[in-house]
């Protein structure tokens, strides 16, 4: 039981820090999102063997998150659950790719190893920087910035009914294993006919609540259309924002950084 509880305050928790008065949550969401796709544009763009050149661009969220007051170690978690689905897609690179590619003193790397801590990095910066948007953006103001930038409307309303209804089910789901809980004083685990049962019984209260809260939506007039107290605004602050990042972004897509300097101090030393 304190496992579901705990997983539902932890998912409330990115909201939590969305609502903080900061210069970086101030920013028009449309600014916010447009650099954060552009961000993780550049970054995917890269080759399969390409790692030095990918460091630089850990800059966008550690400073999102350092401007947000976000803690990074929350979002490393997240990272970290979500990690085992990138590690499946290239664990076999080692296998496949067997070619030496890179040389380090006496050891020789192949080219499957690079490639696949080249997947490992760009998932981490993908969904870093996707997580630090989220925390300095809010769930809902994201999916305001994309009906906003003409991202298809079911899209976006489907995006958000997804996220609000999670917490629903959650709490659906904390509810029910505590009234189990309570009917077993033993403390045994579930059984697999109970969990069954559980879960269908689960998924009848799942869909009598989407159907009142439906008819709740259409009471308080909603129209199919995101709106937010917040009033969208771009002003210099958001300018600067996305060109200067941008910049930074096609500037350390352009050059090597880790290598340019790398070349620069060696020829510098005696």
């Amino acid at each position: 039981m304190a496992k579901i509880d705990r997983g539902f305050i932890d998912i409330g928790y990115m909201d939590t820090l969305s609502r903080q008065d900061t210069a970086i949550h101030r920013l028009d969401p449309r600014i916010k999102f447009i650099t954060t796709m552009v961000f993780i544009t550049v970054v995917v763009s890269f080759d399969k063997y390409t790692l030095s050149a990918l460091i630089p661009f850990i800059l966008y969220p550690v400073f999102l998150c350092a401007a947000g007051n976000i803690p990074i170690s929350h979002l490393l978690k997240k990272i970290l659950l979500v990690s085992p689905f990138a590690i499946m897609i290239g664990i076999f690179n080692p296998l496949m790719d067997t070619q030496t590619h890179l040389l380090l003193g006496d050891f020789q790397v192949s080219g499957g190893w690079v490639s696949f801590f080249s997947i490992l990095l760009r998932f981490v910066l993908t969904v870093g920087g996707a997580l630090s948007l989220i925390a300095v953006t809010g769930f809902n103001s994201v999916c305001l910035a994309m009906e906003k930038l003409r991202v298809p409307r079911v899209f976006t309303i489907q995006l958000m009914f997804l996220h609000r209804y999670l917490f629903v089910l959650t709490a659906e789901a904390a509810r029910m294993y505590r009234a189990s809980s309570l009917r077993r004083p033993d403390g045994n685990s579930l059984g697999i006919k109970t969990f069954g049962s559980l879960l269908g019984h689960l998924l009848l209260r799942s869909l009598d609540r989407a159907q009142r809260i439906h008819l709740a939506m259409h009471c308080r007039g909603f129209d199919g259309h995101i709106r937010t107290l917040k009033r969208l605004h771009i002003g210099l602050p958001e300018v600067g924002f996305v060109l200067i990042w941008c910049g930074l972004f096609l500037l350390m897509r352009t050059i090597n950084i880790p290598q340019f300097f790398g070349s620069l101090i060696t020829e510098l030393l005696p």
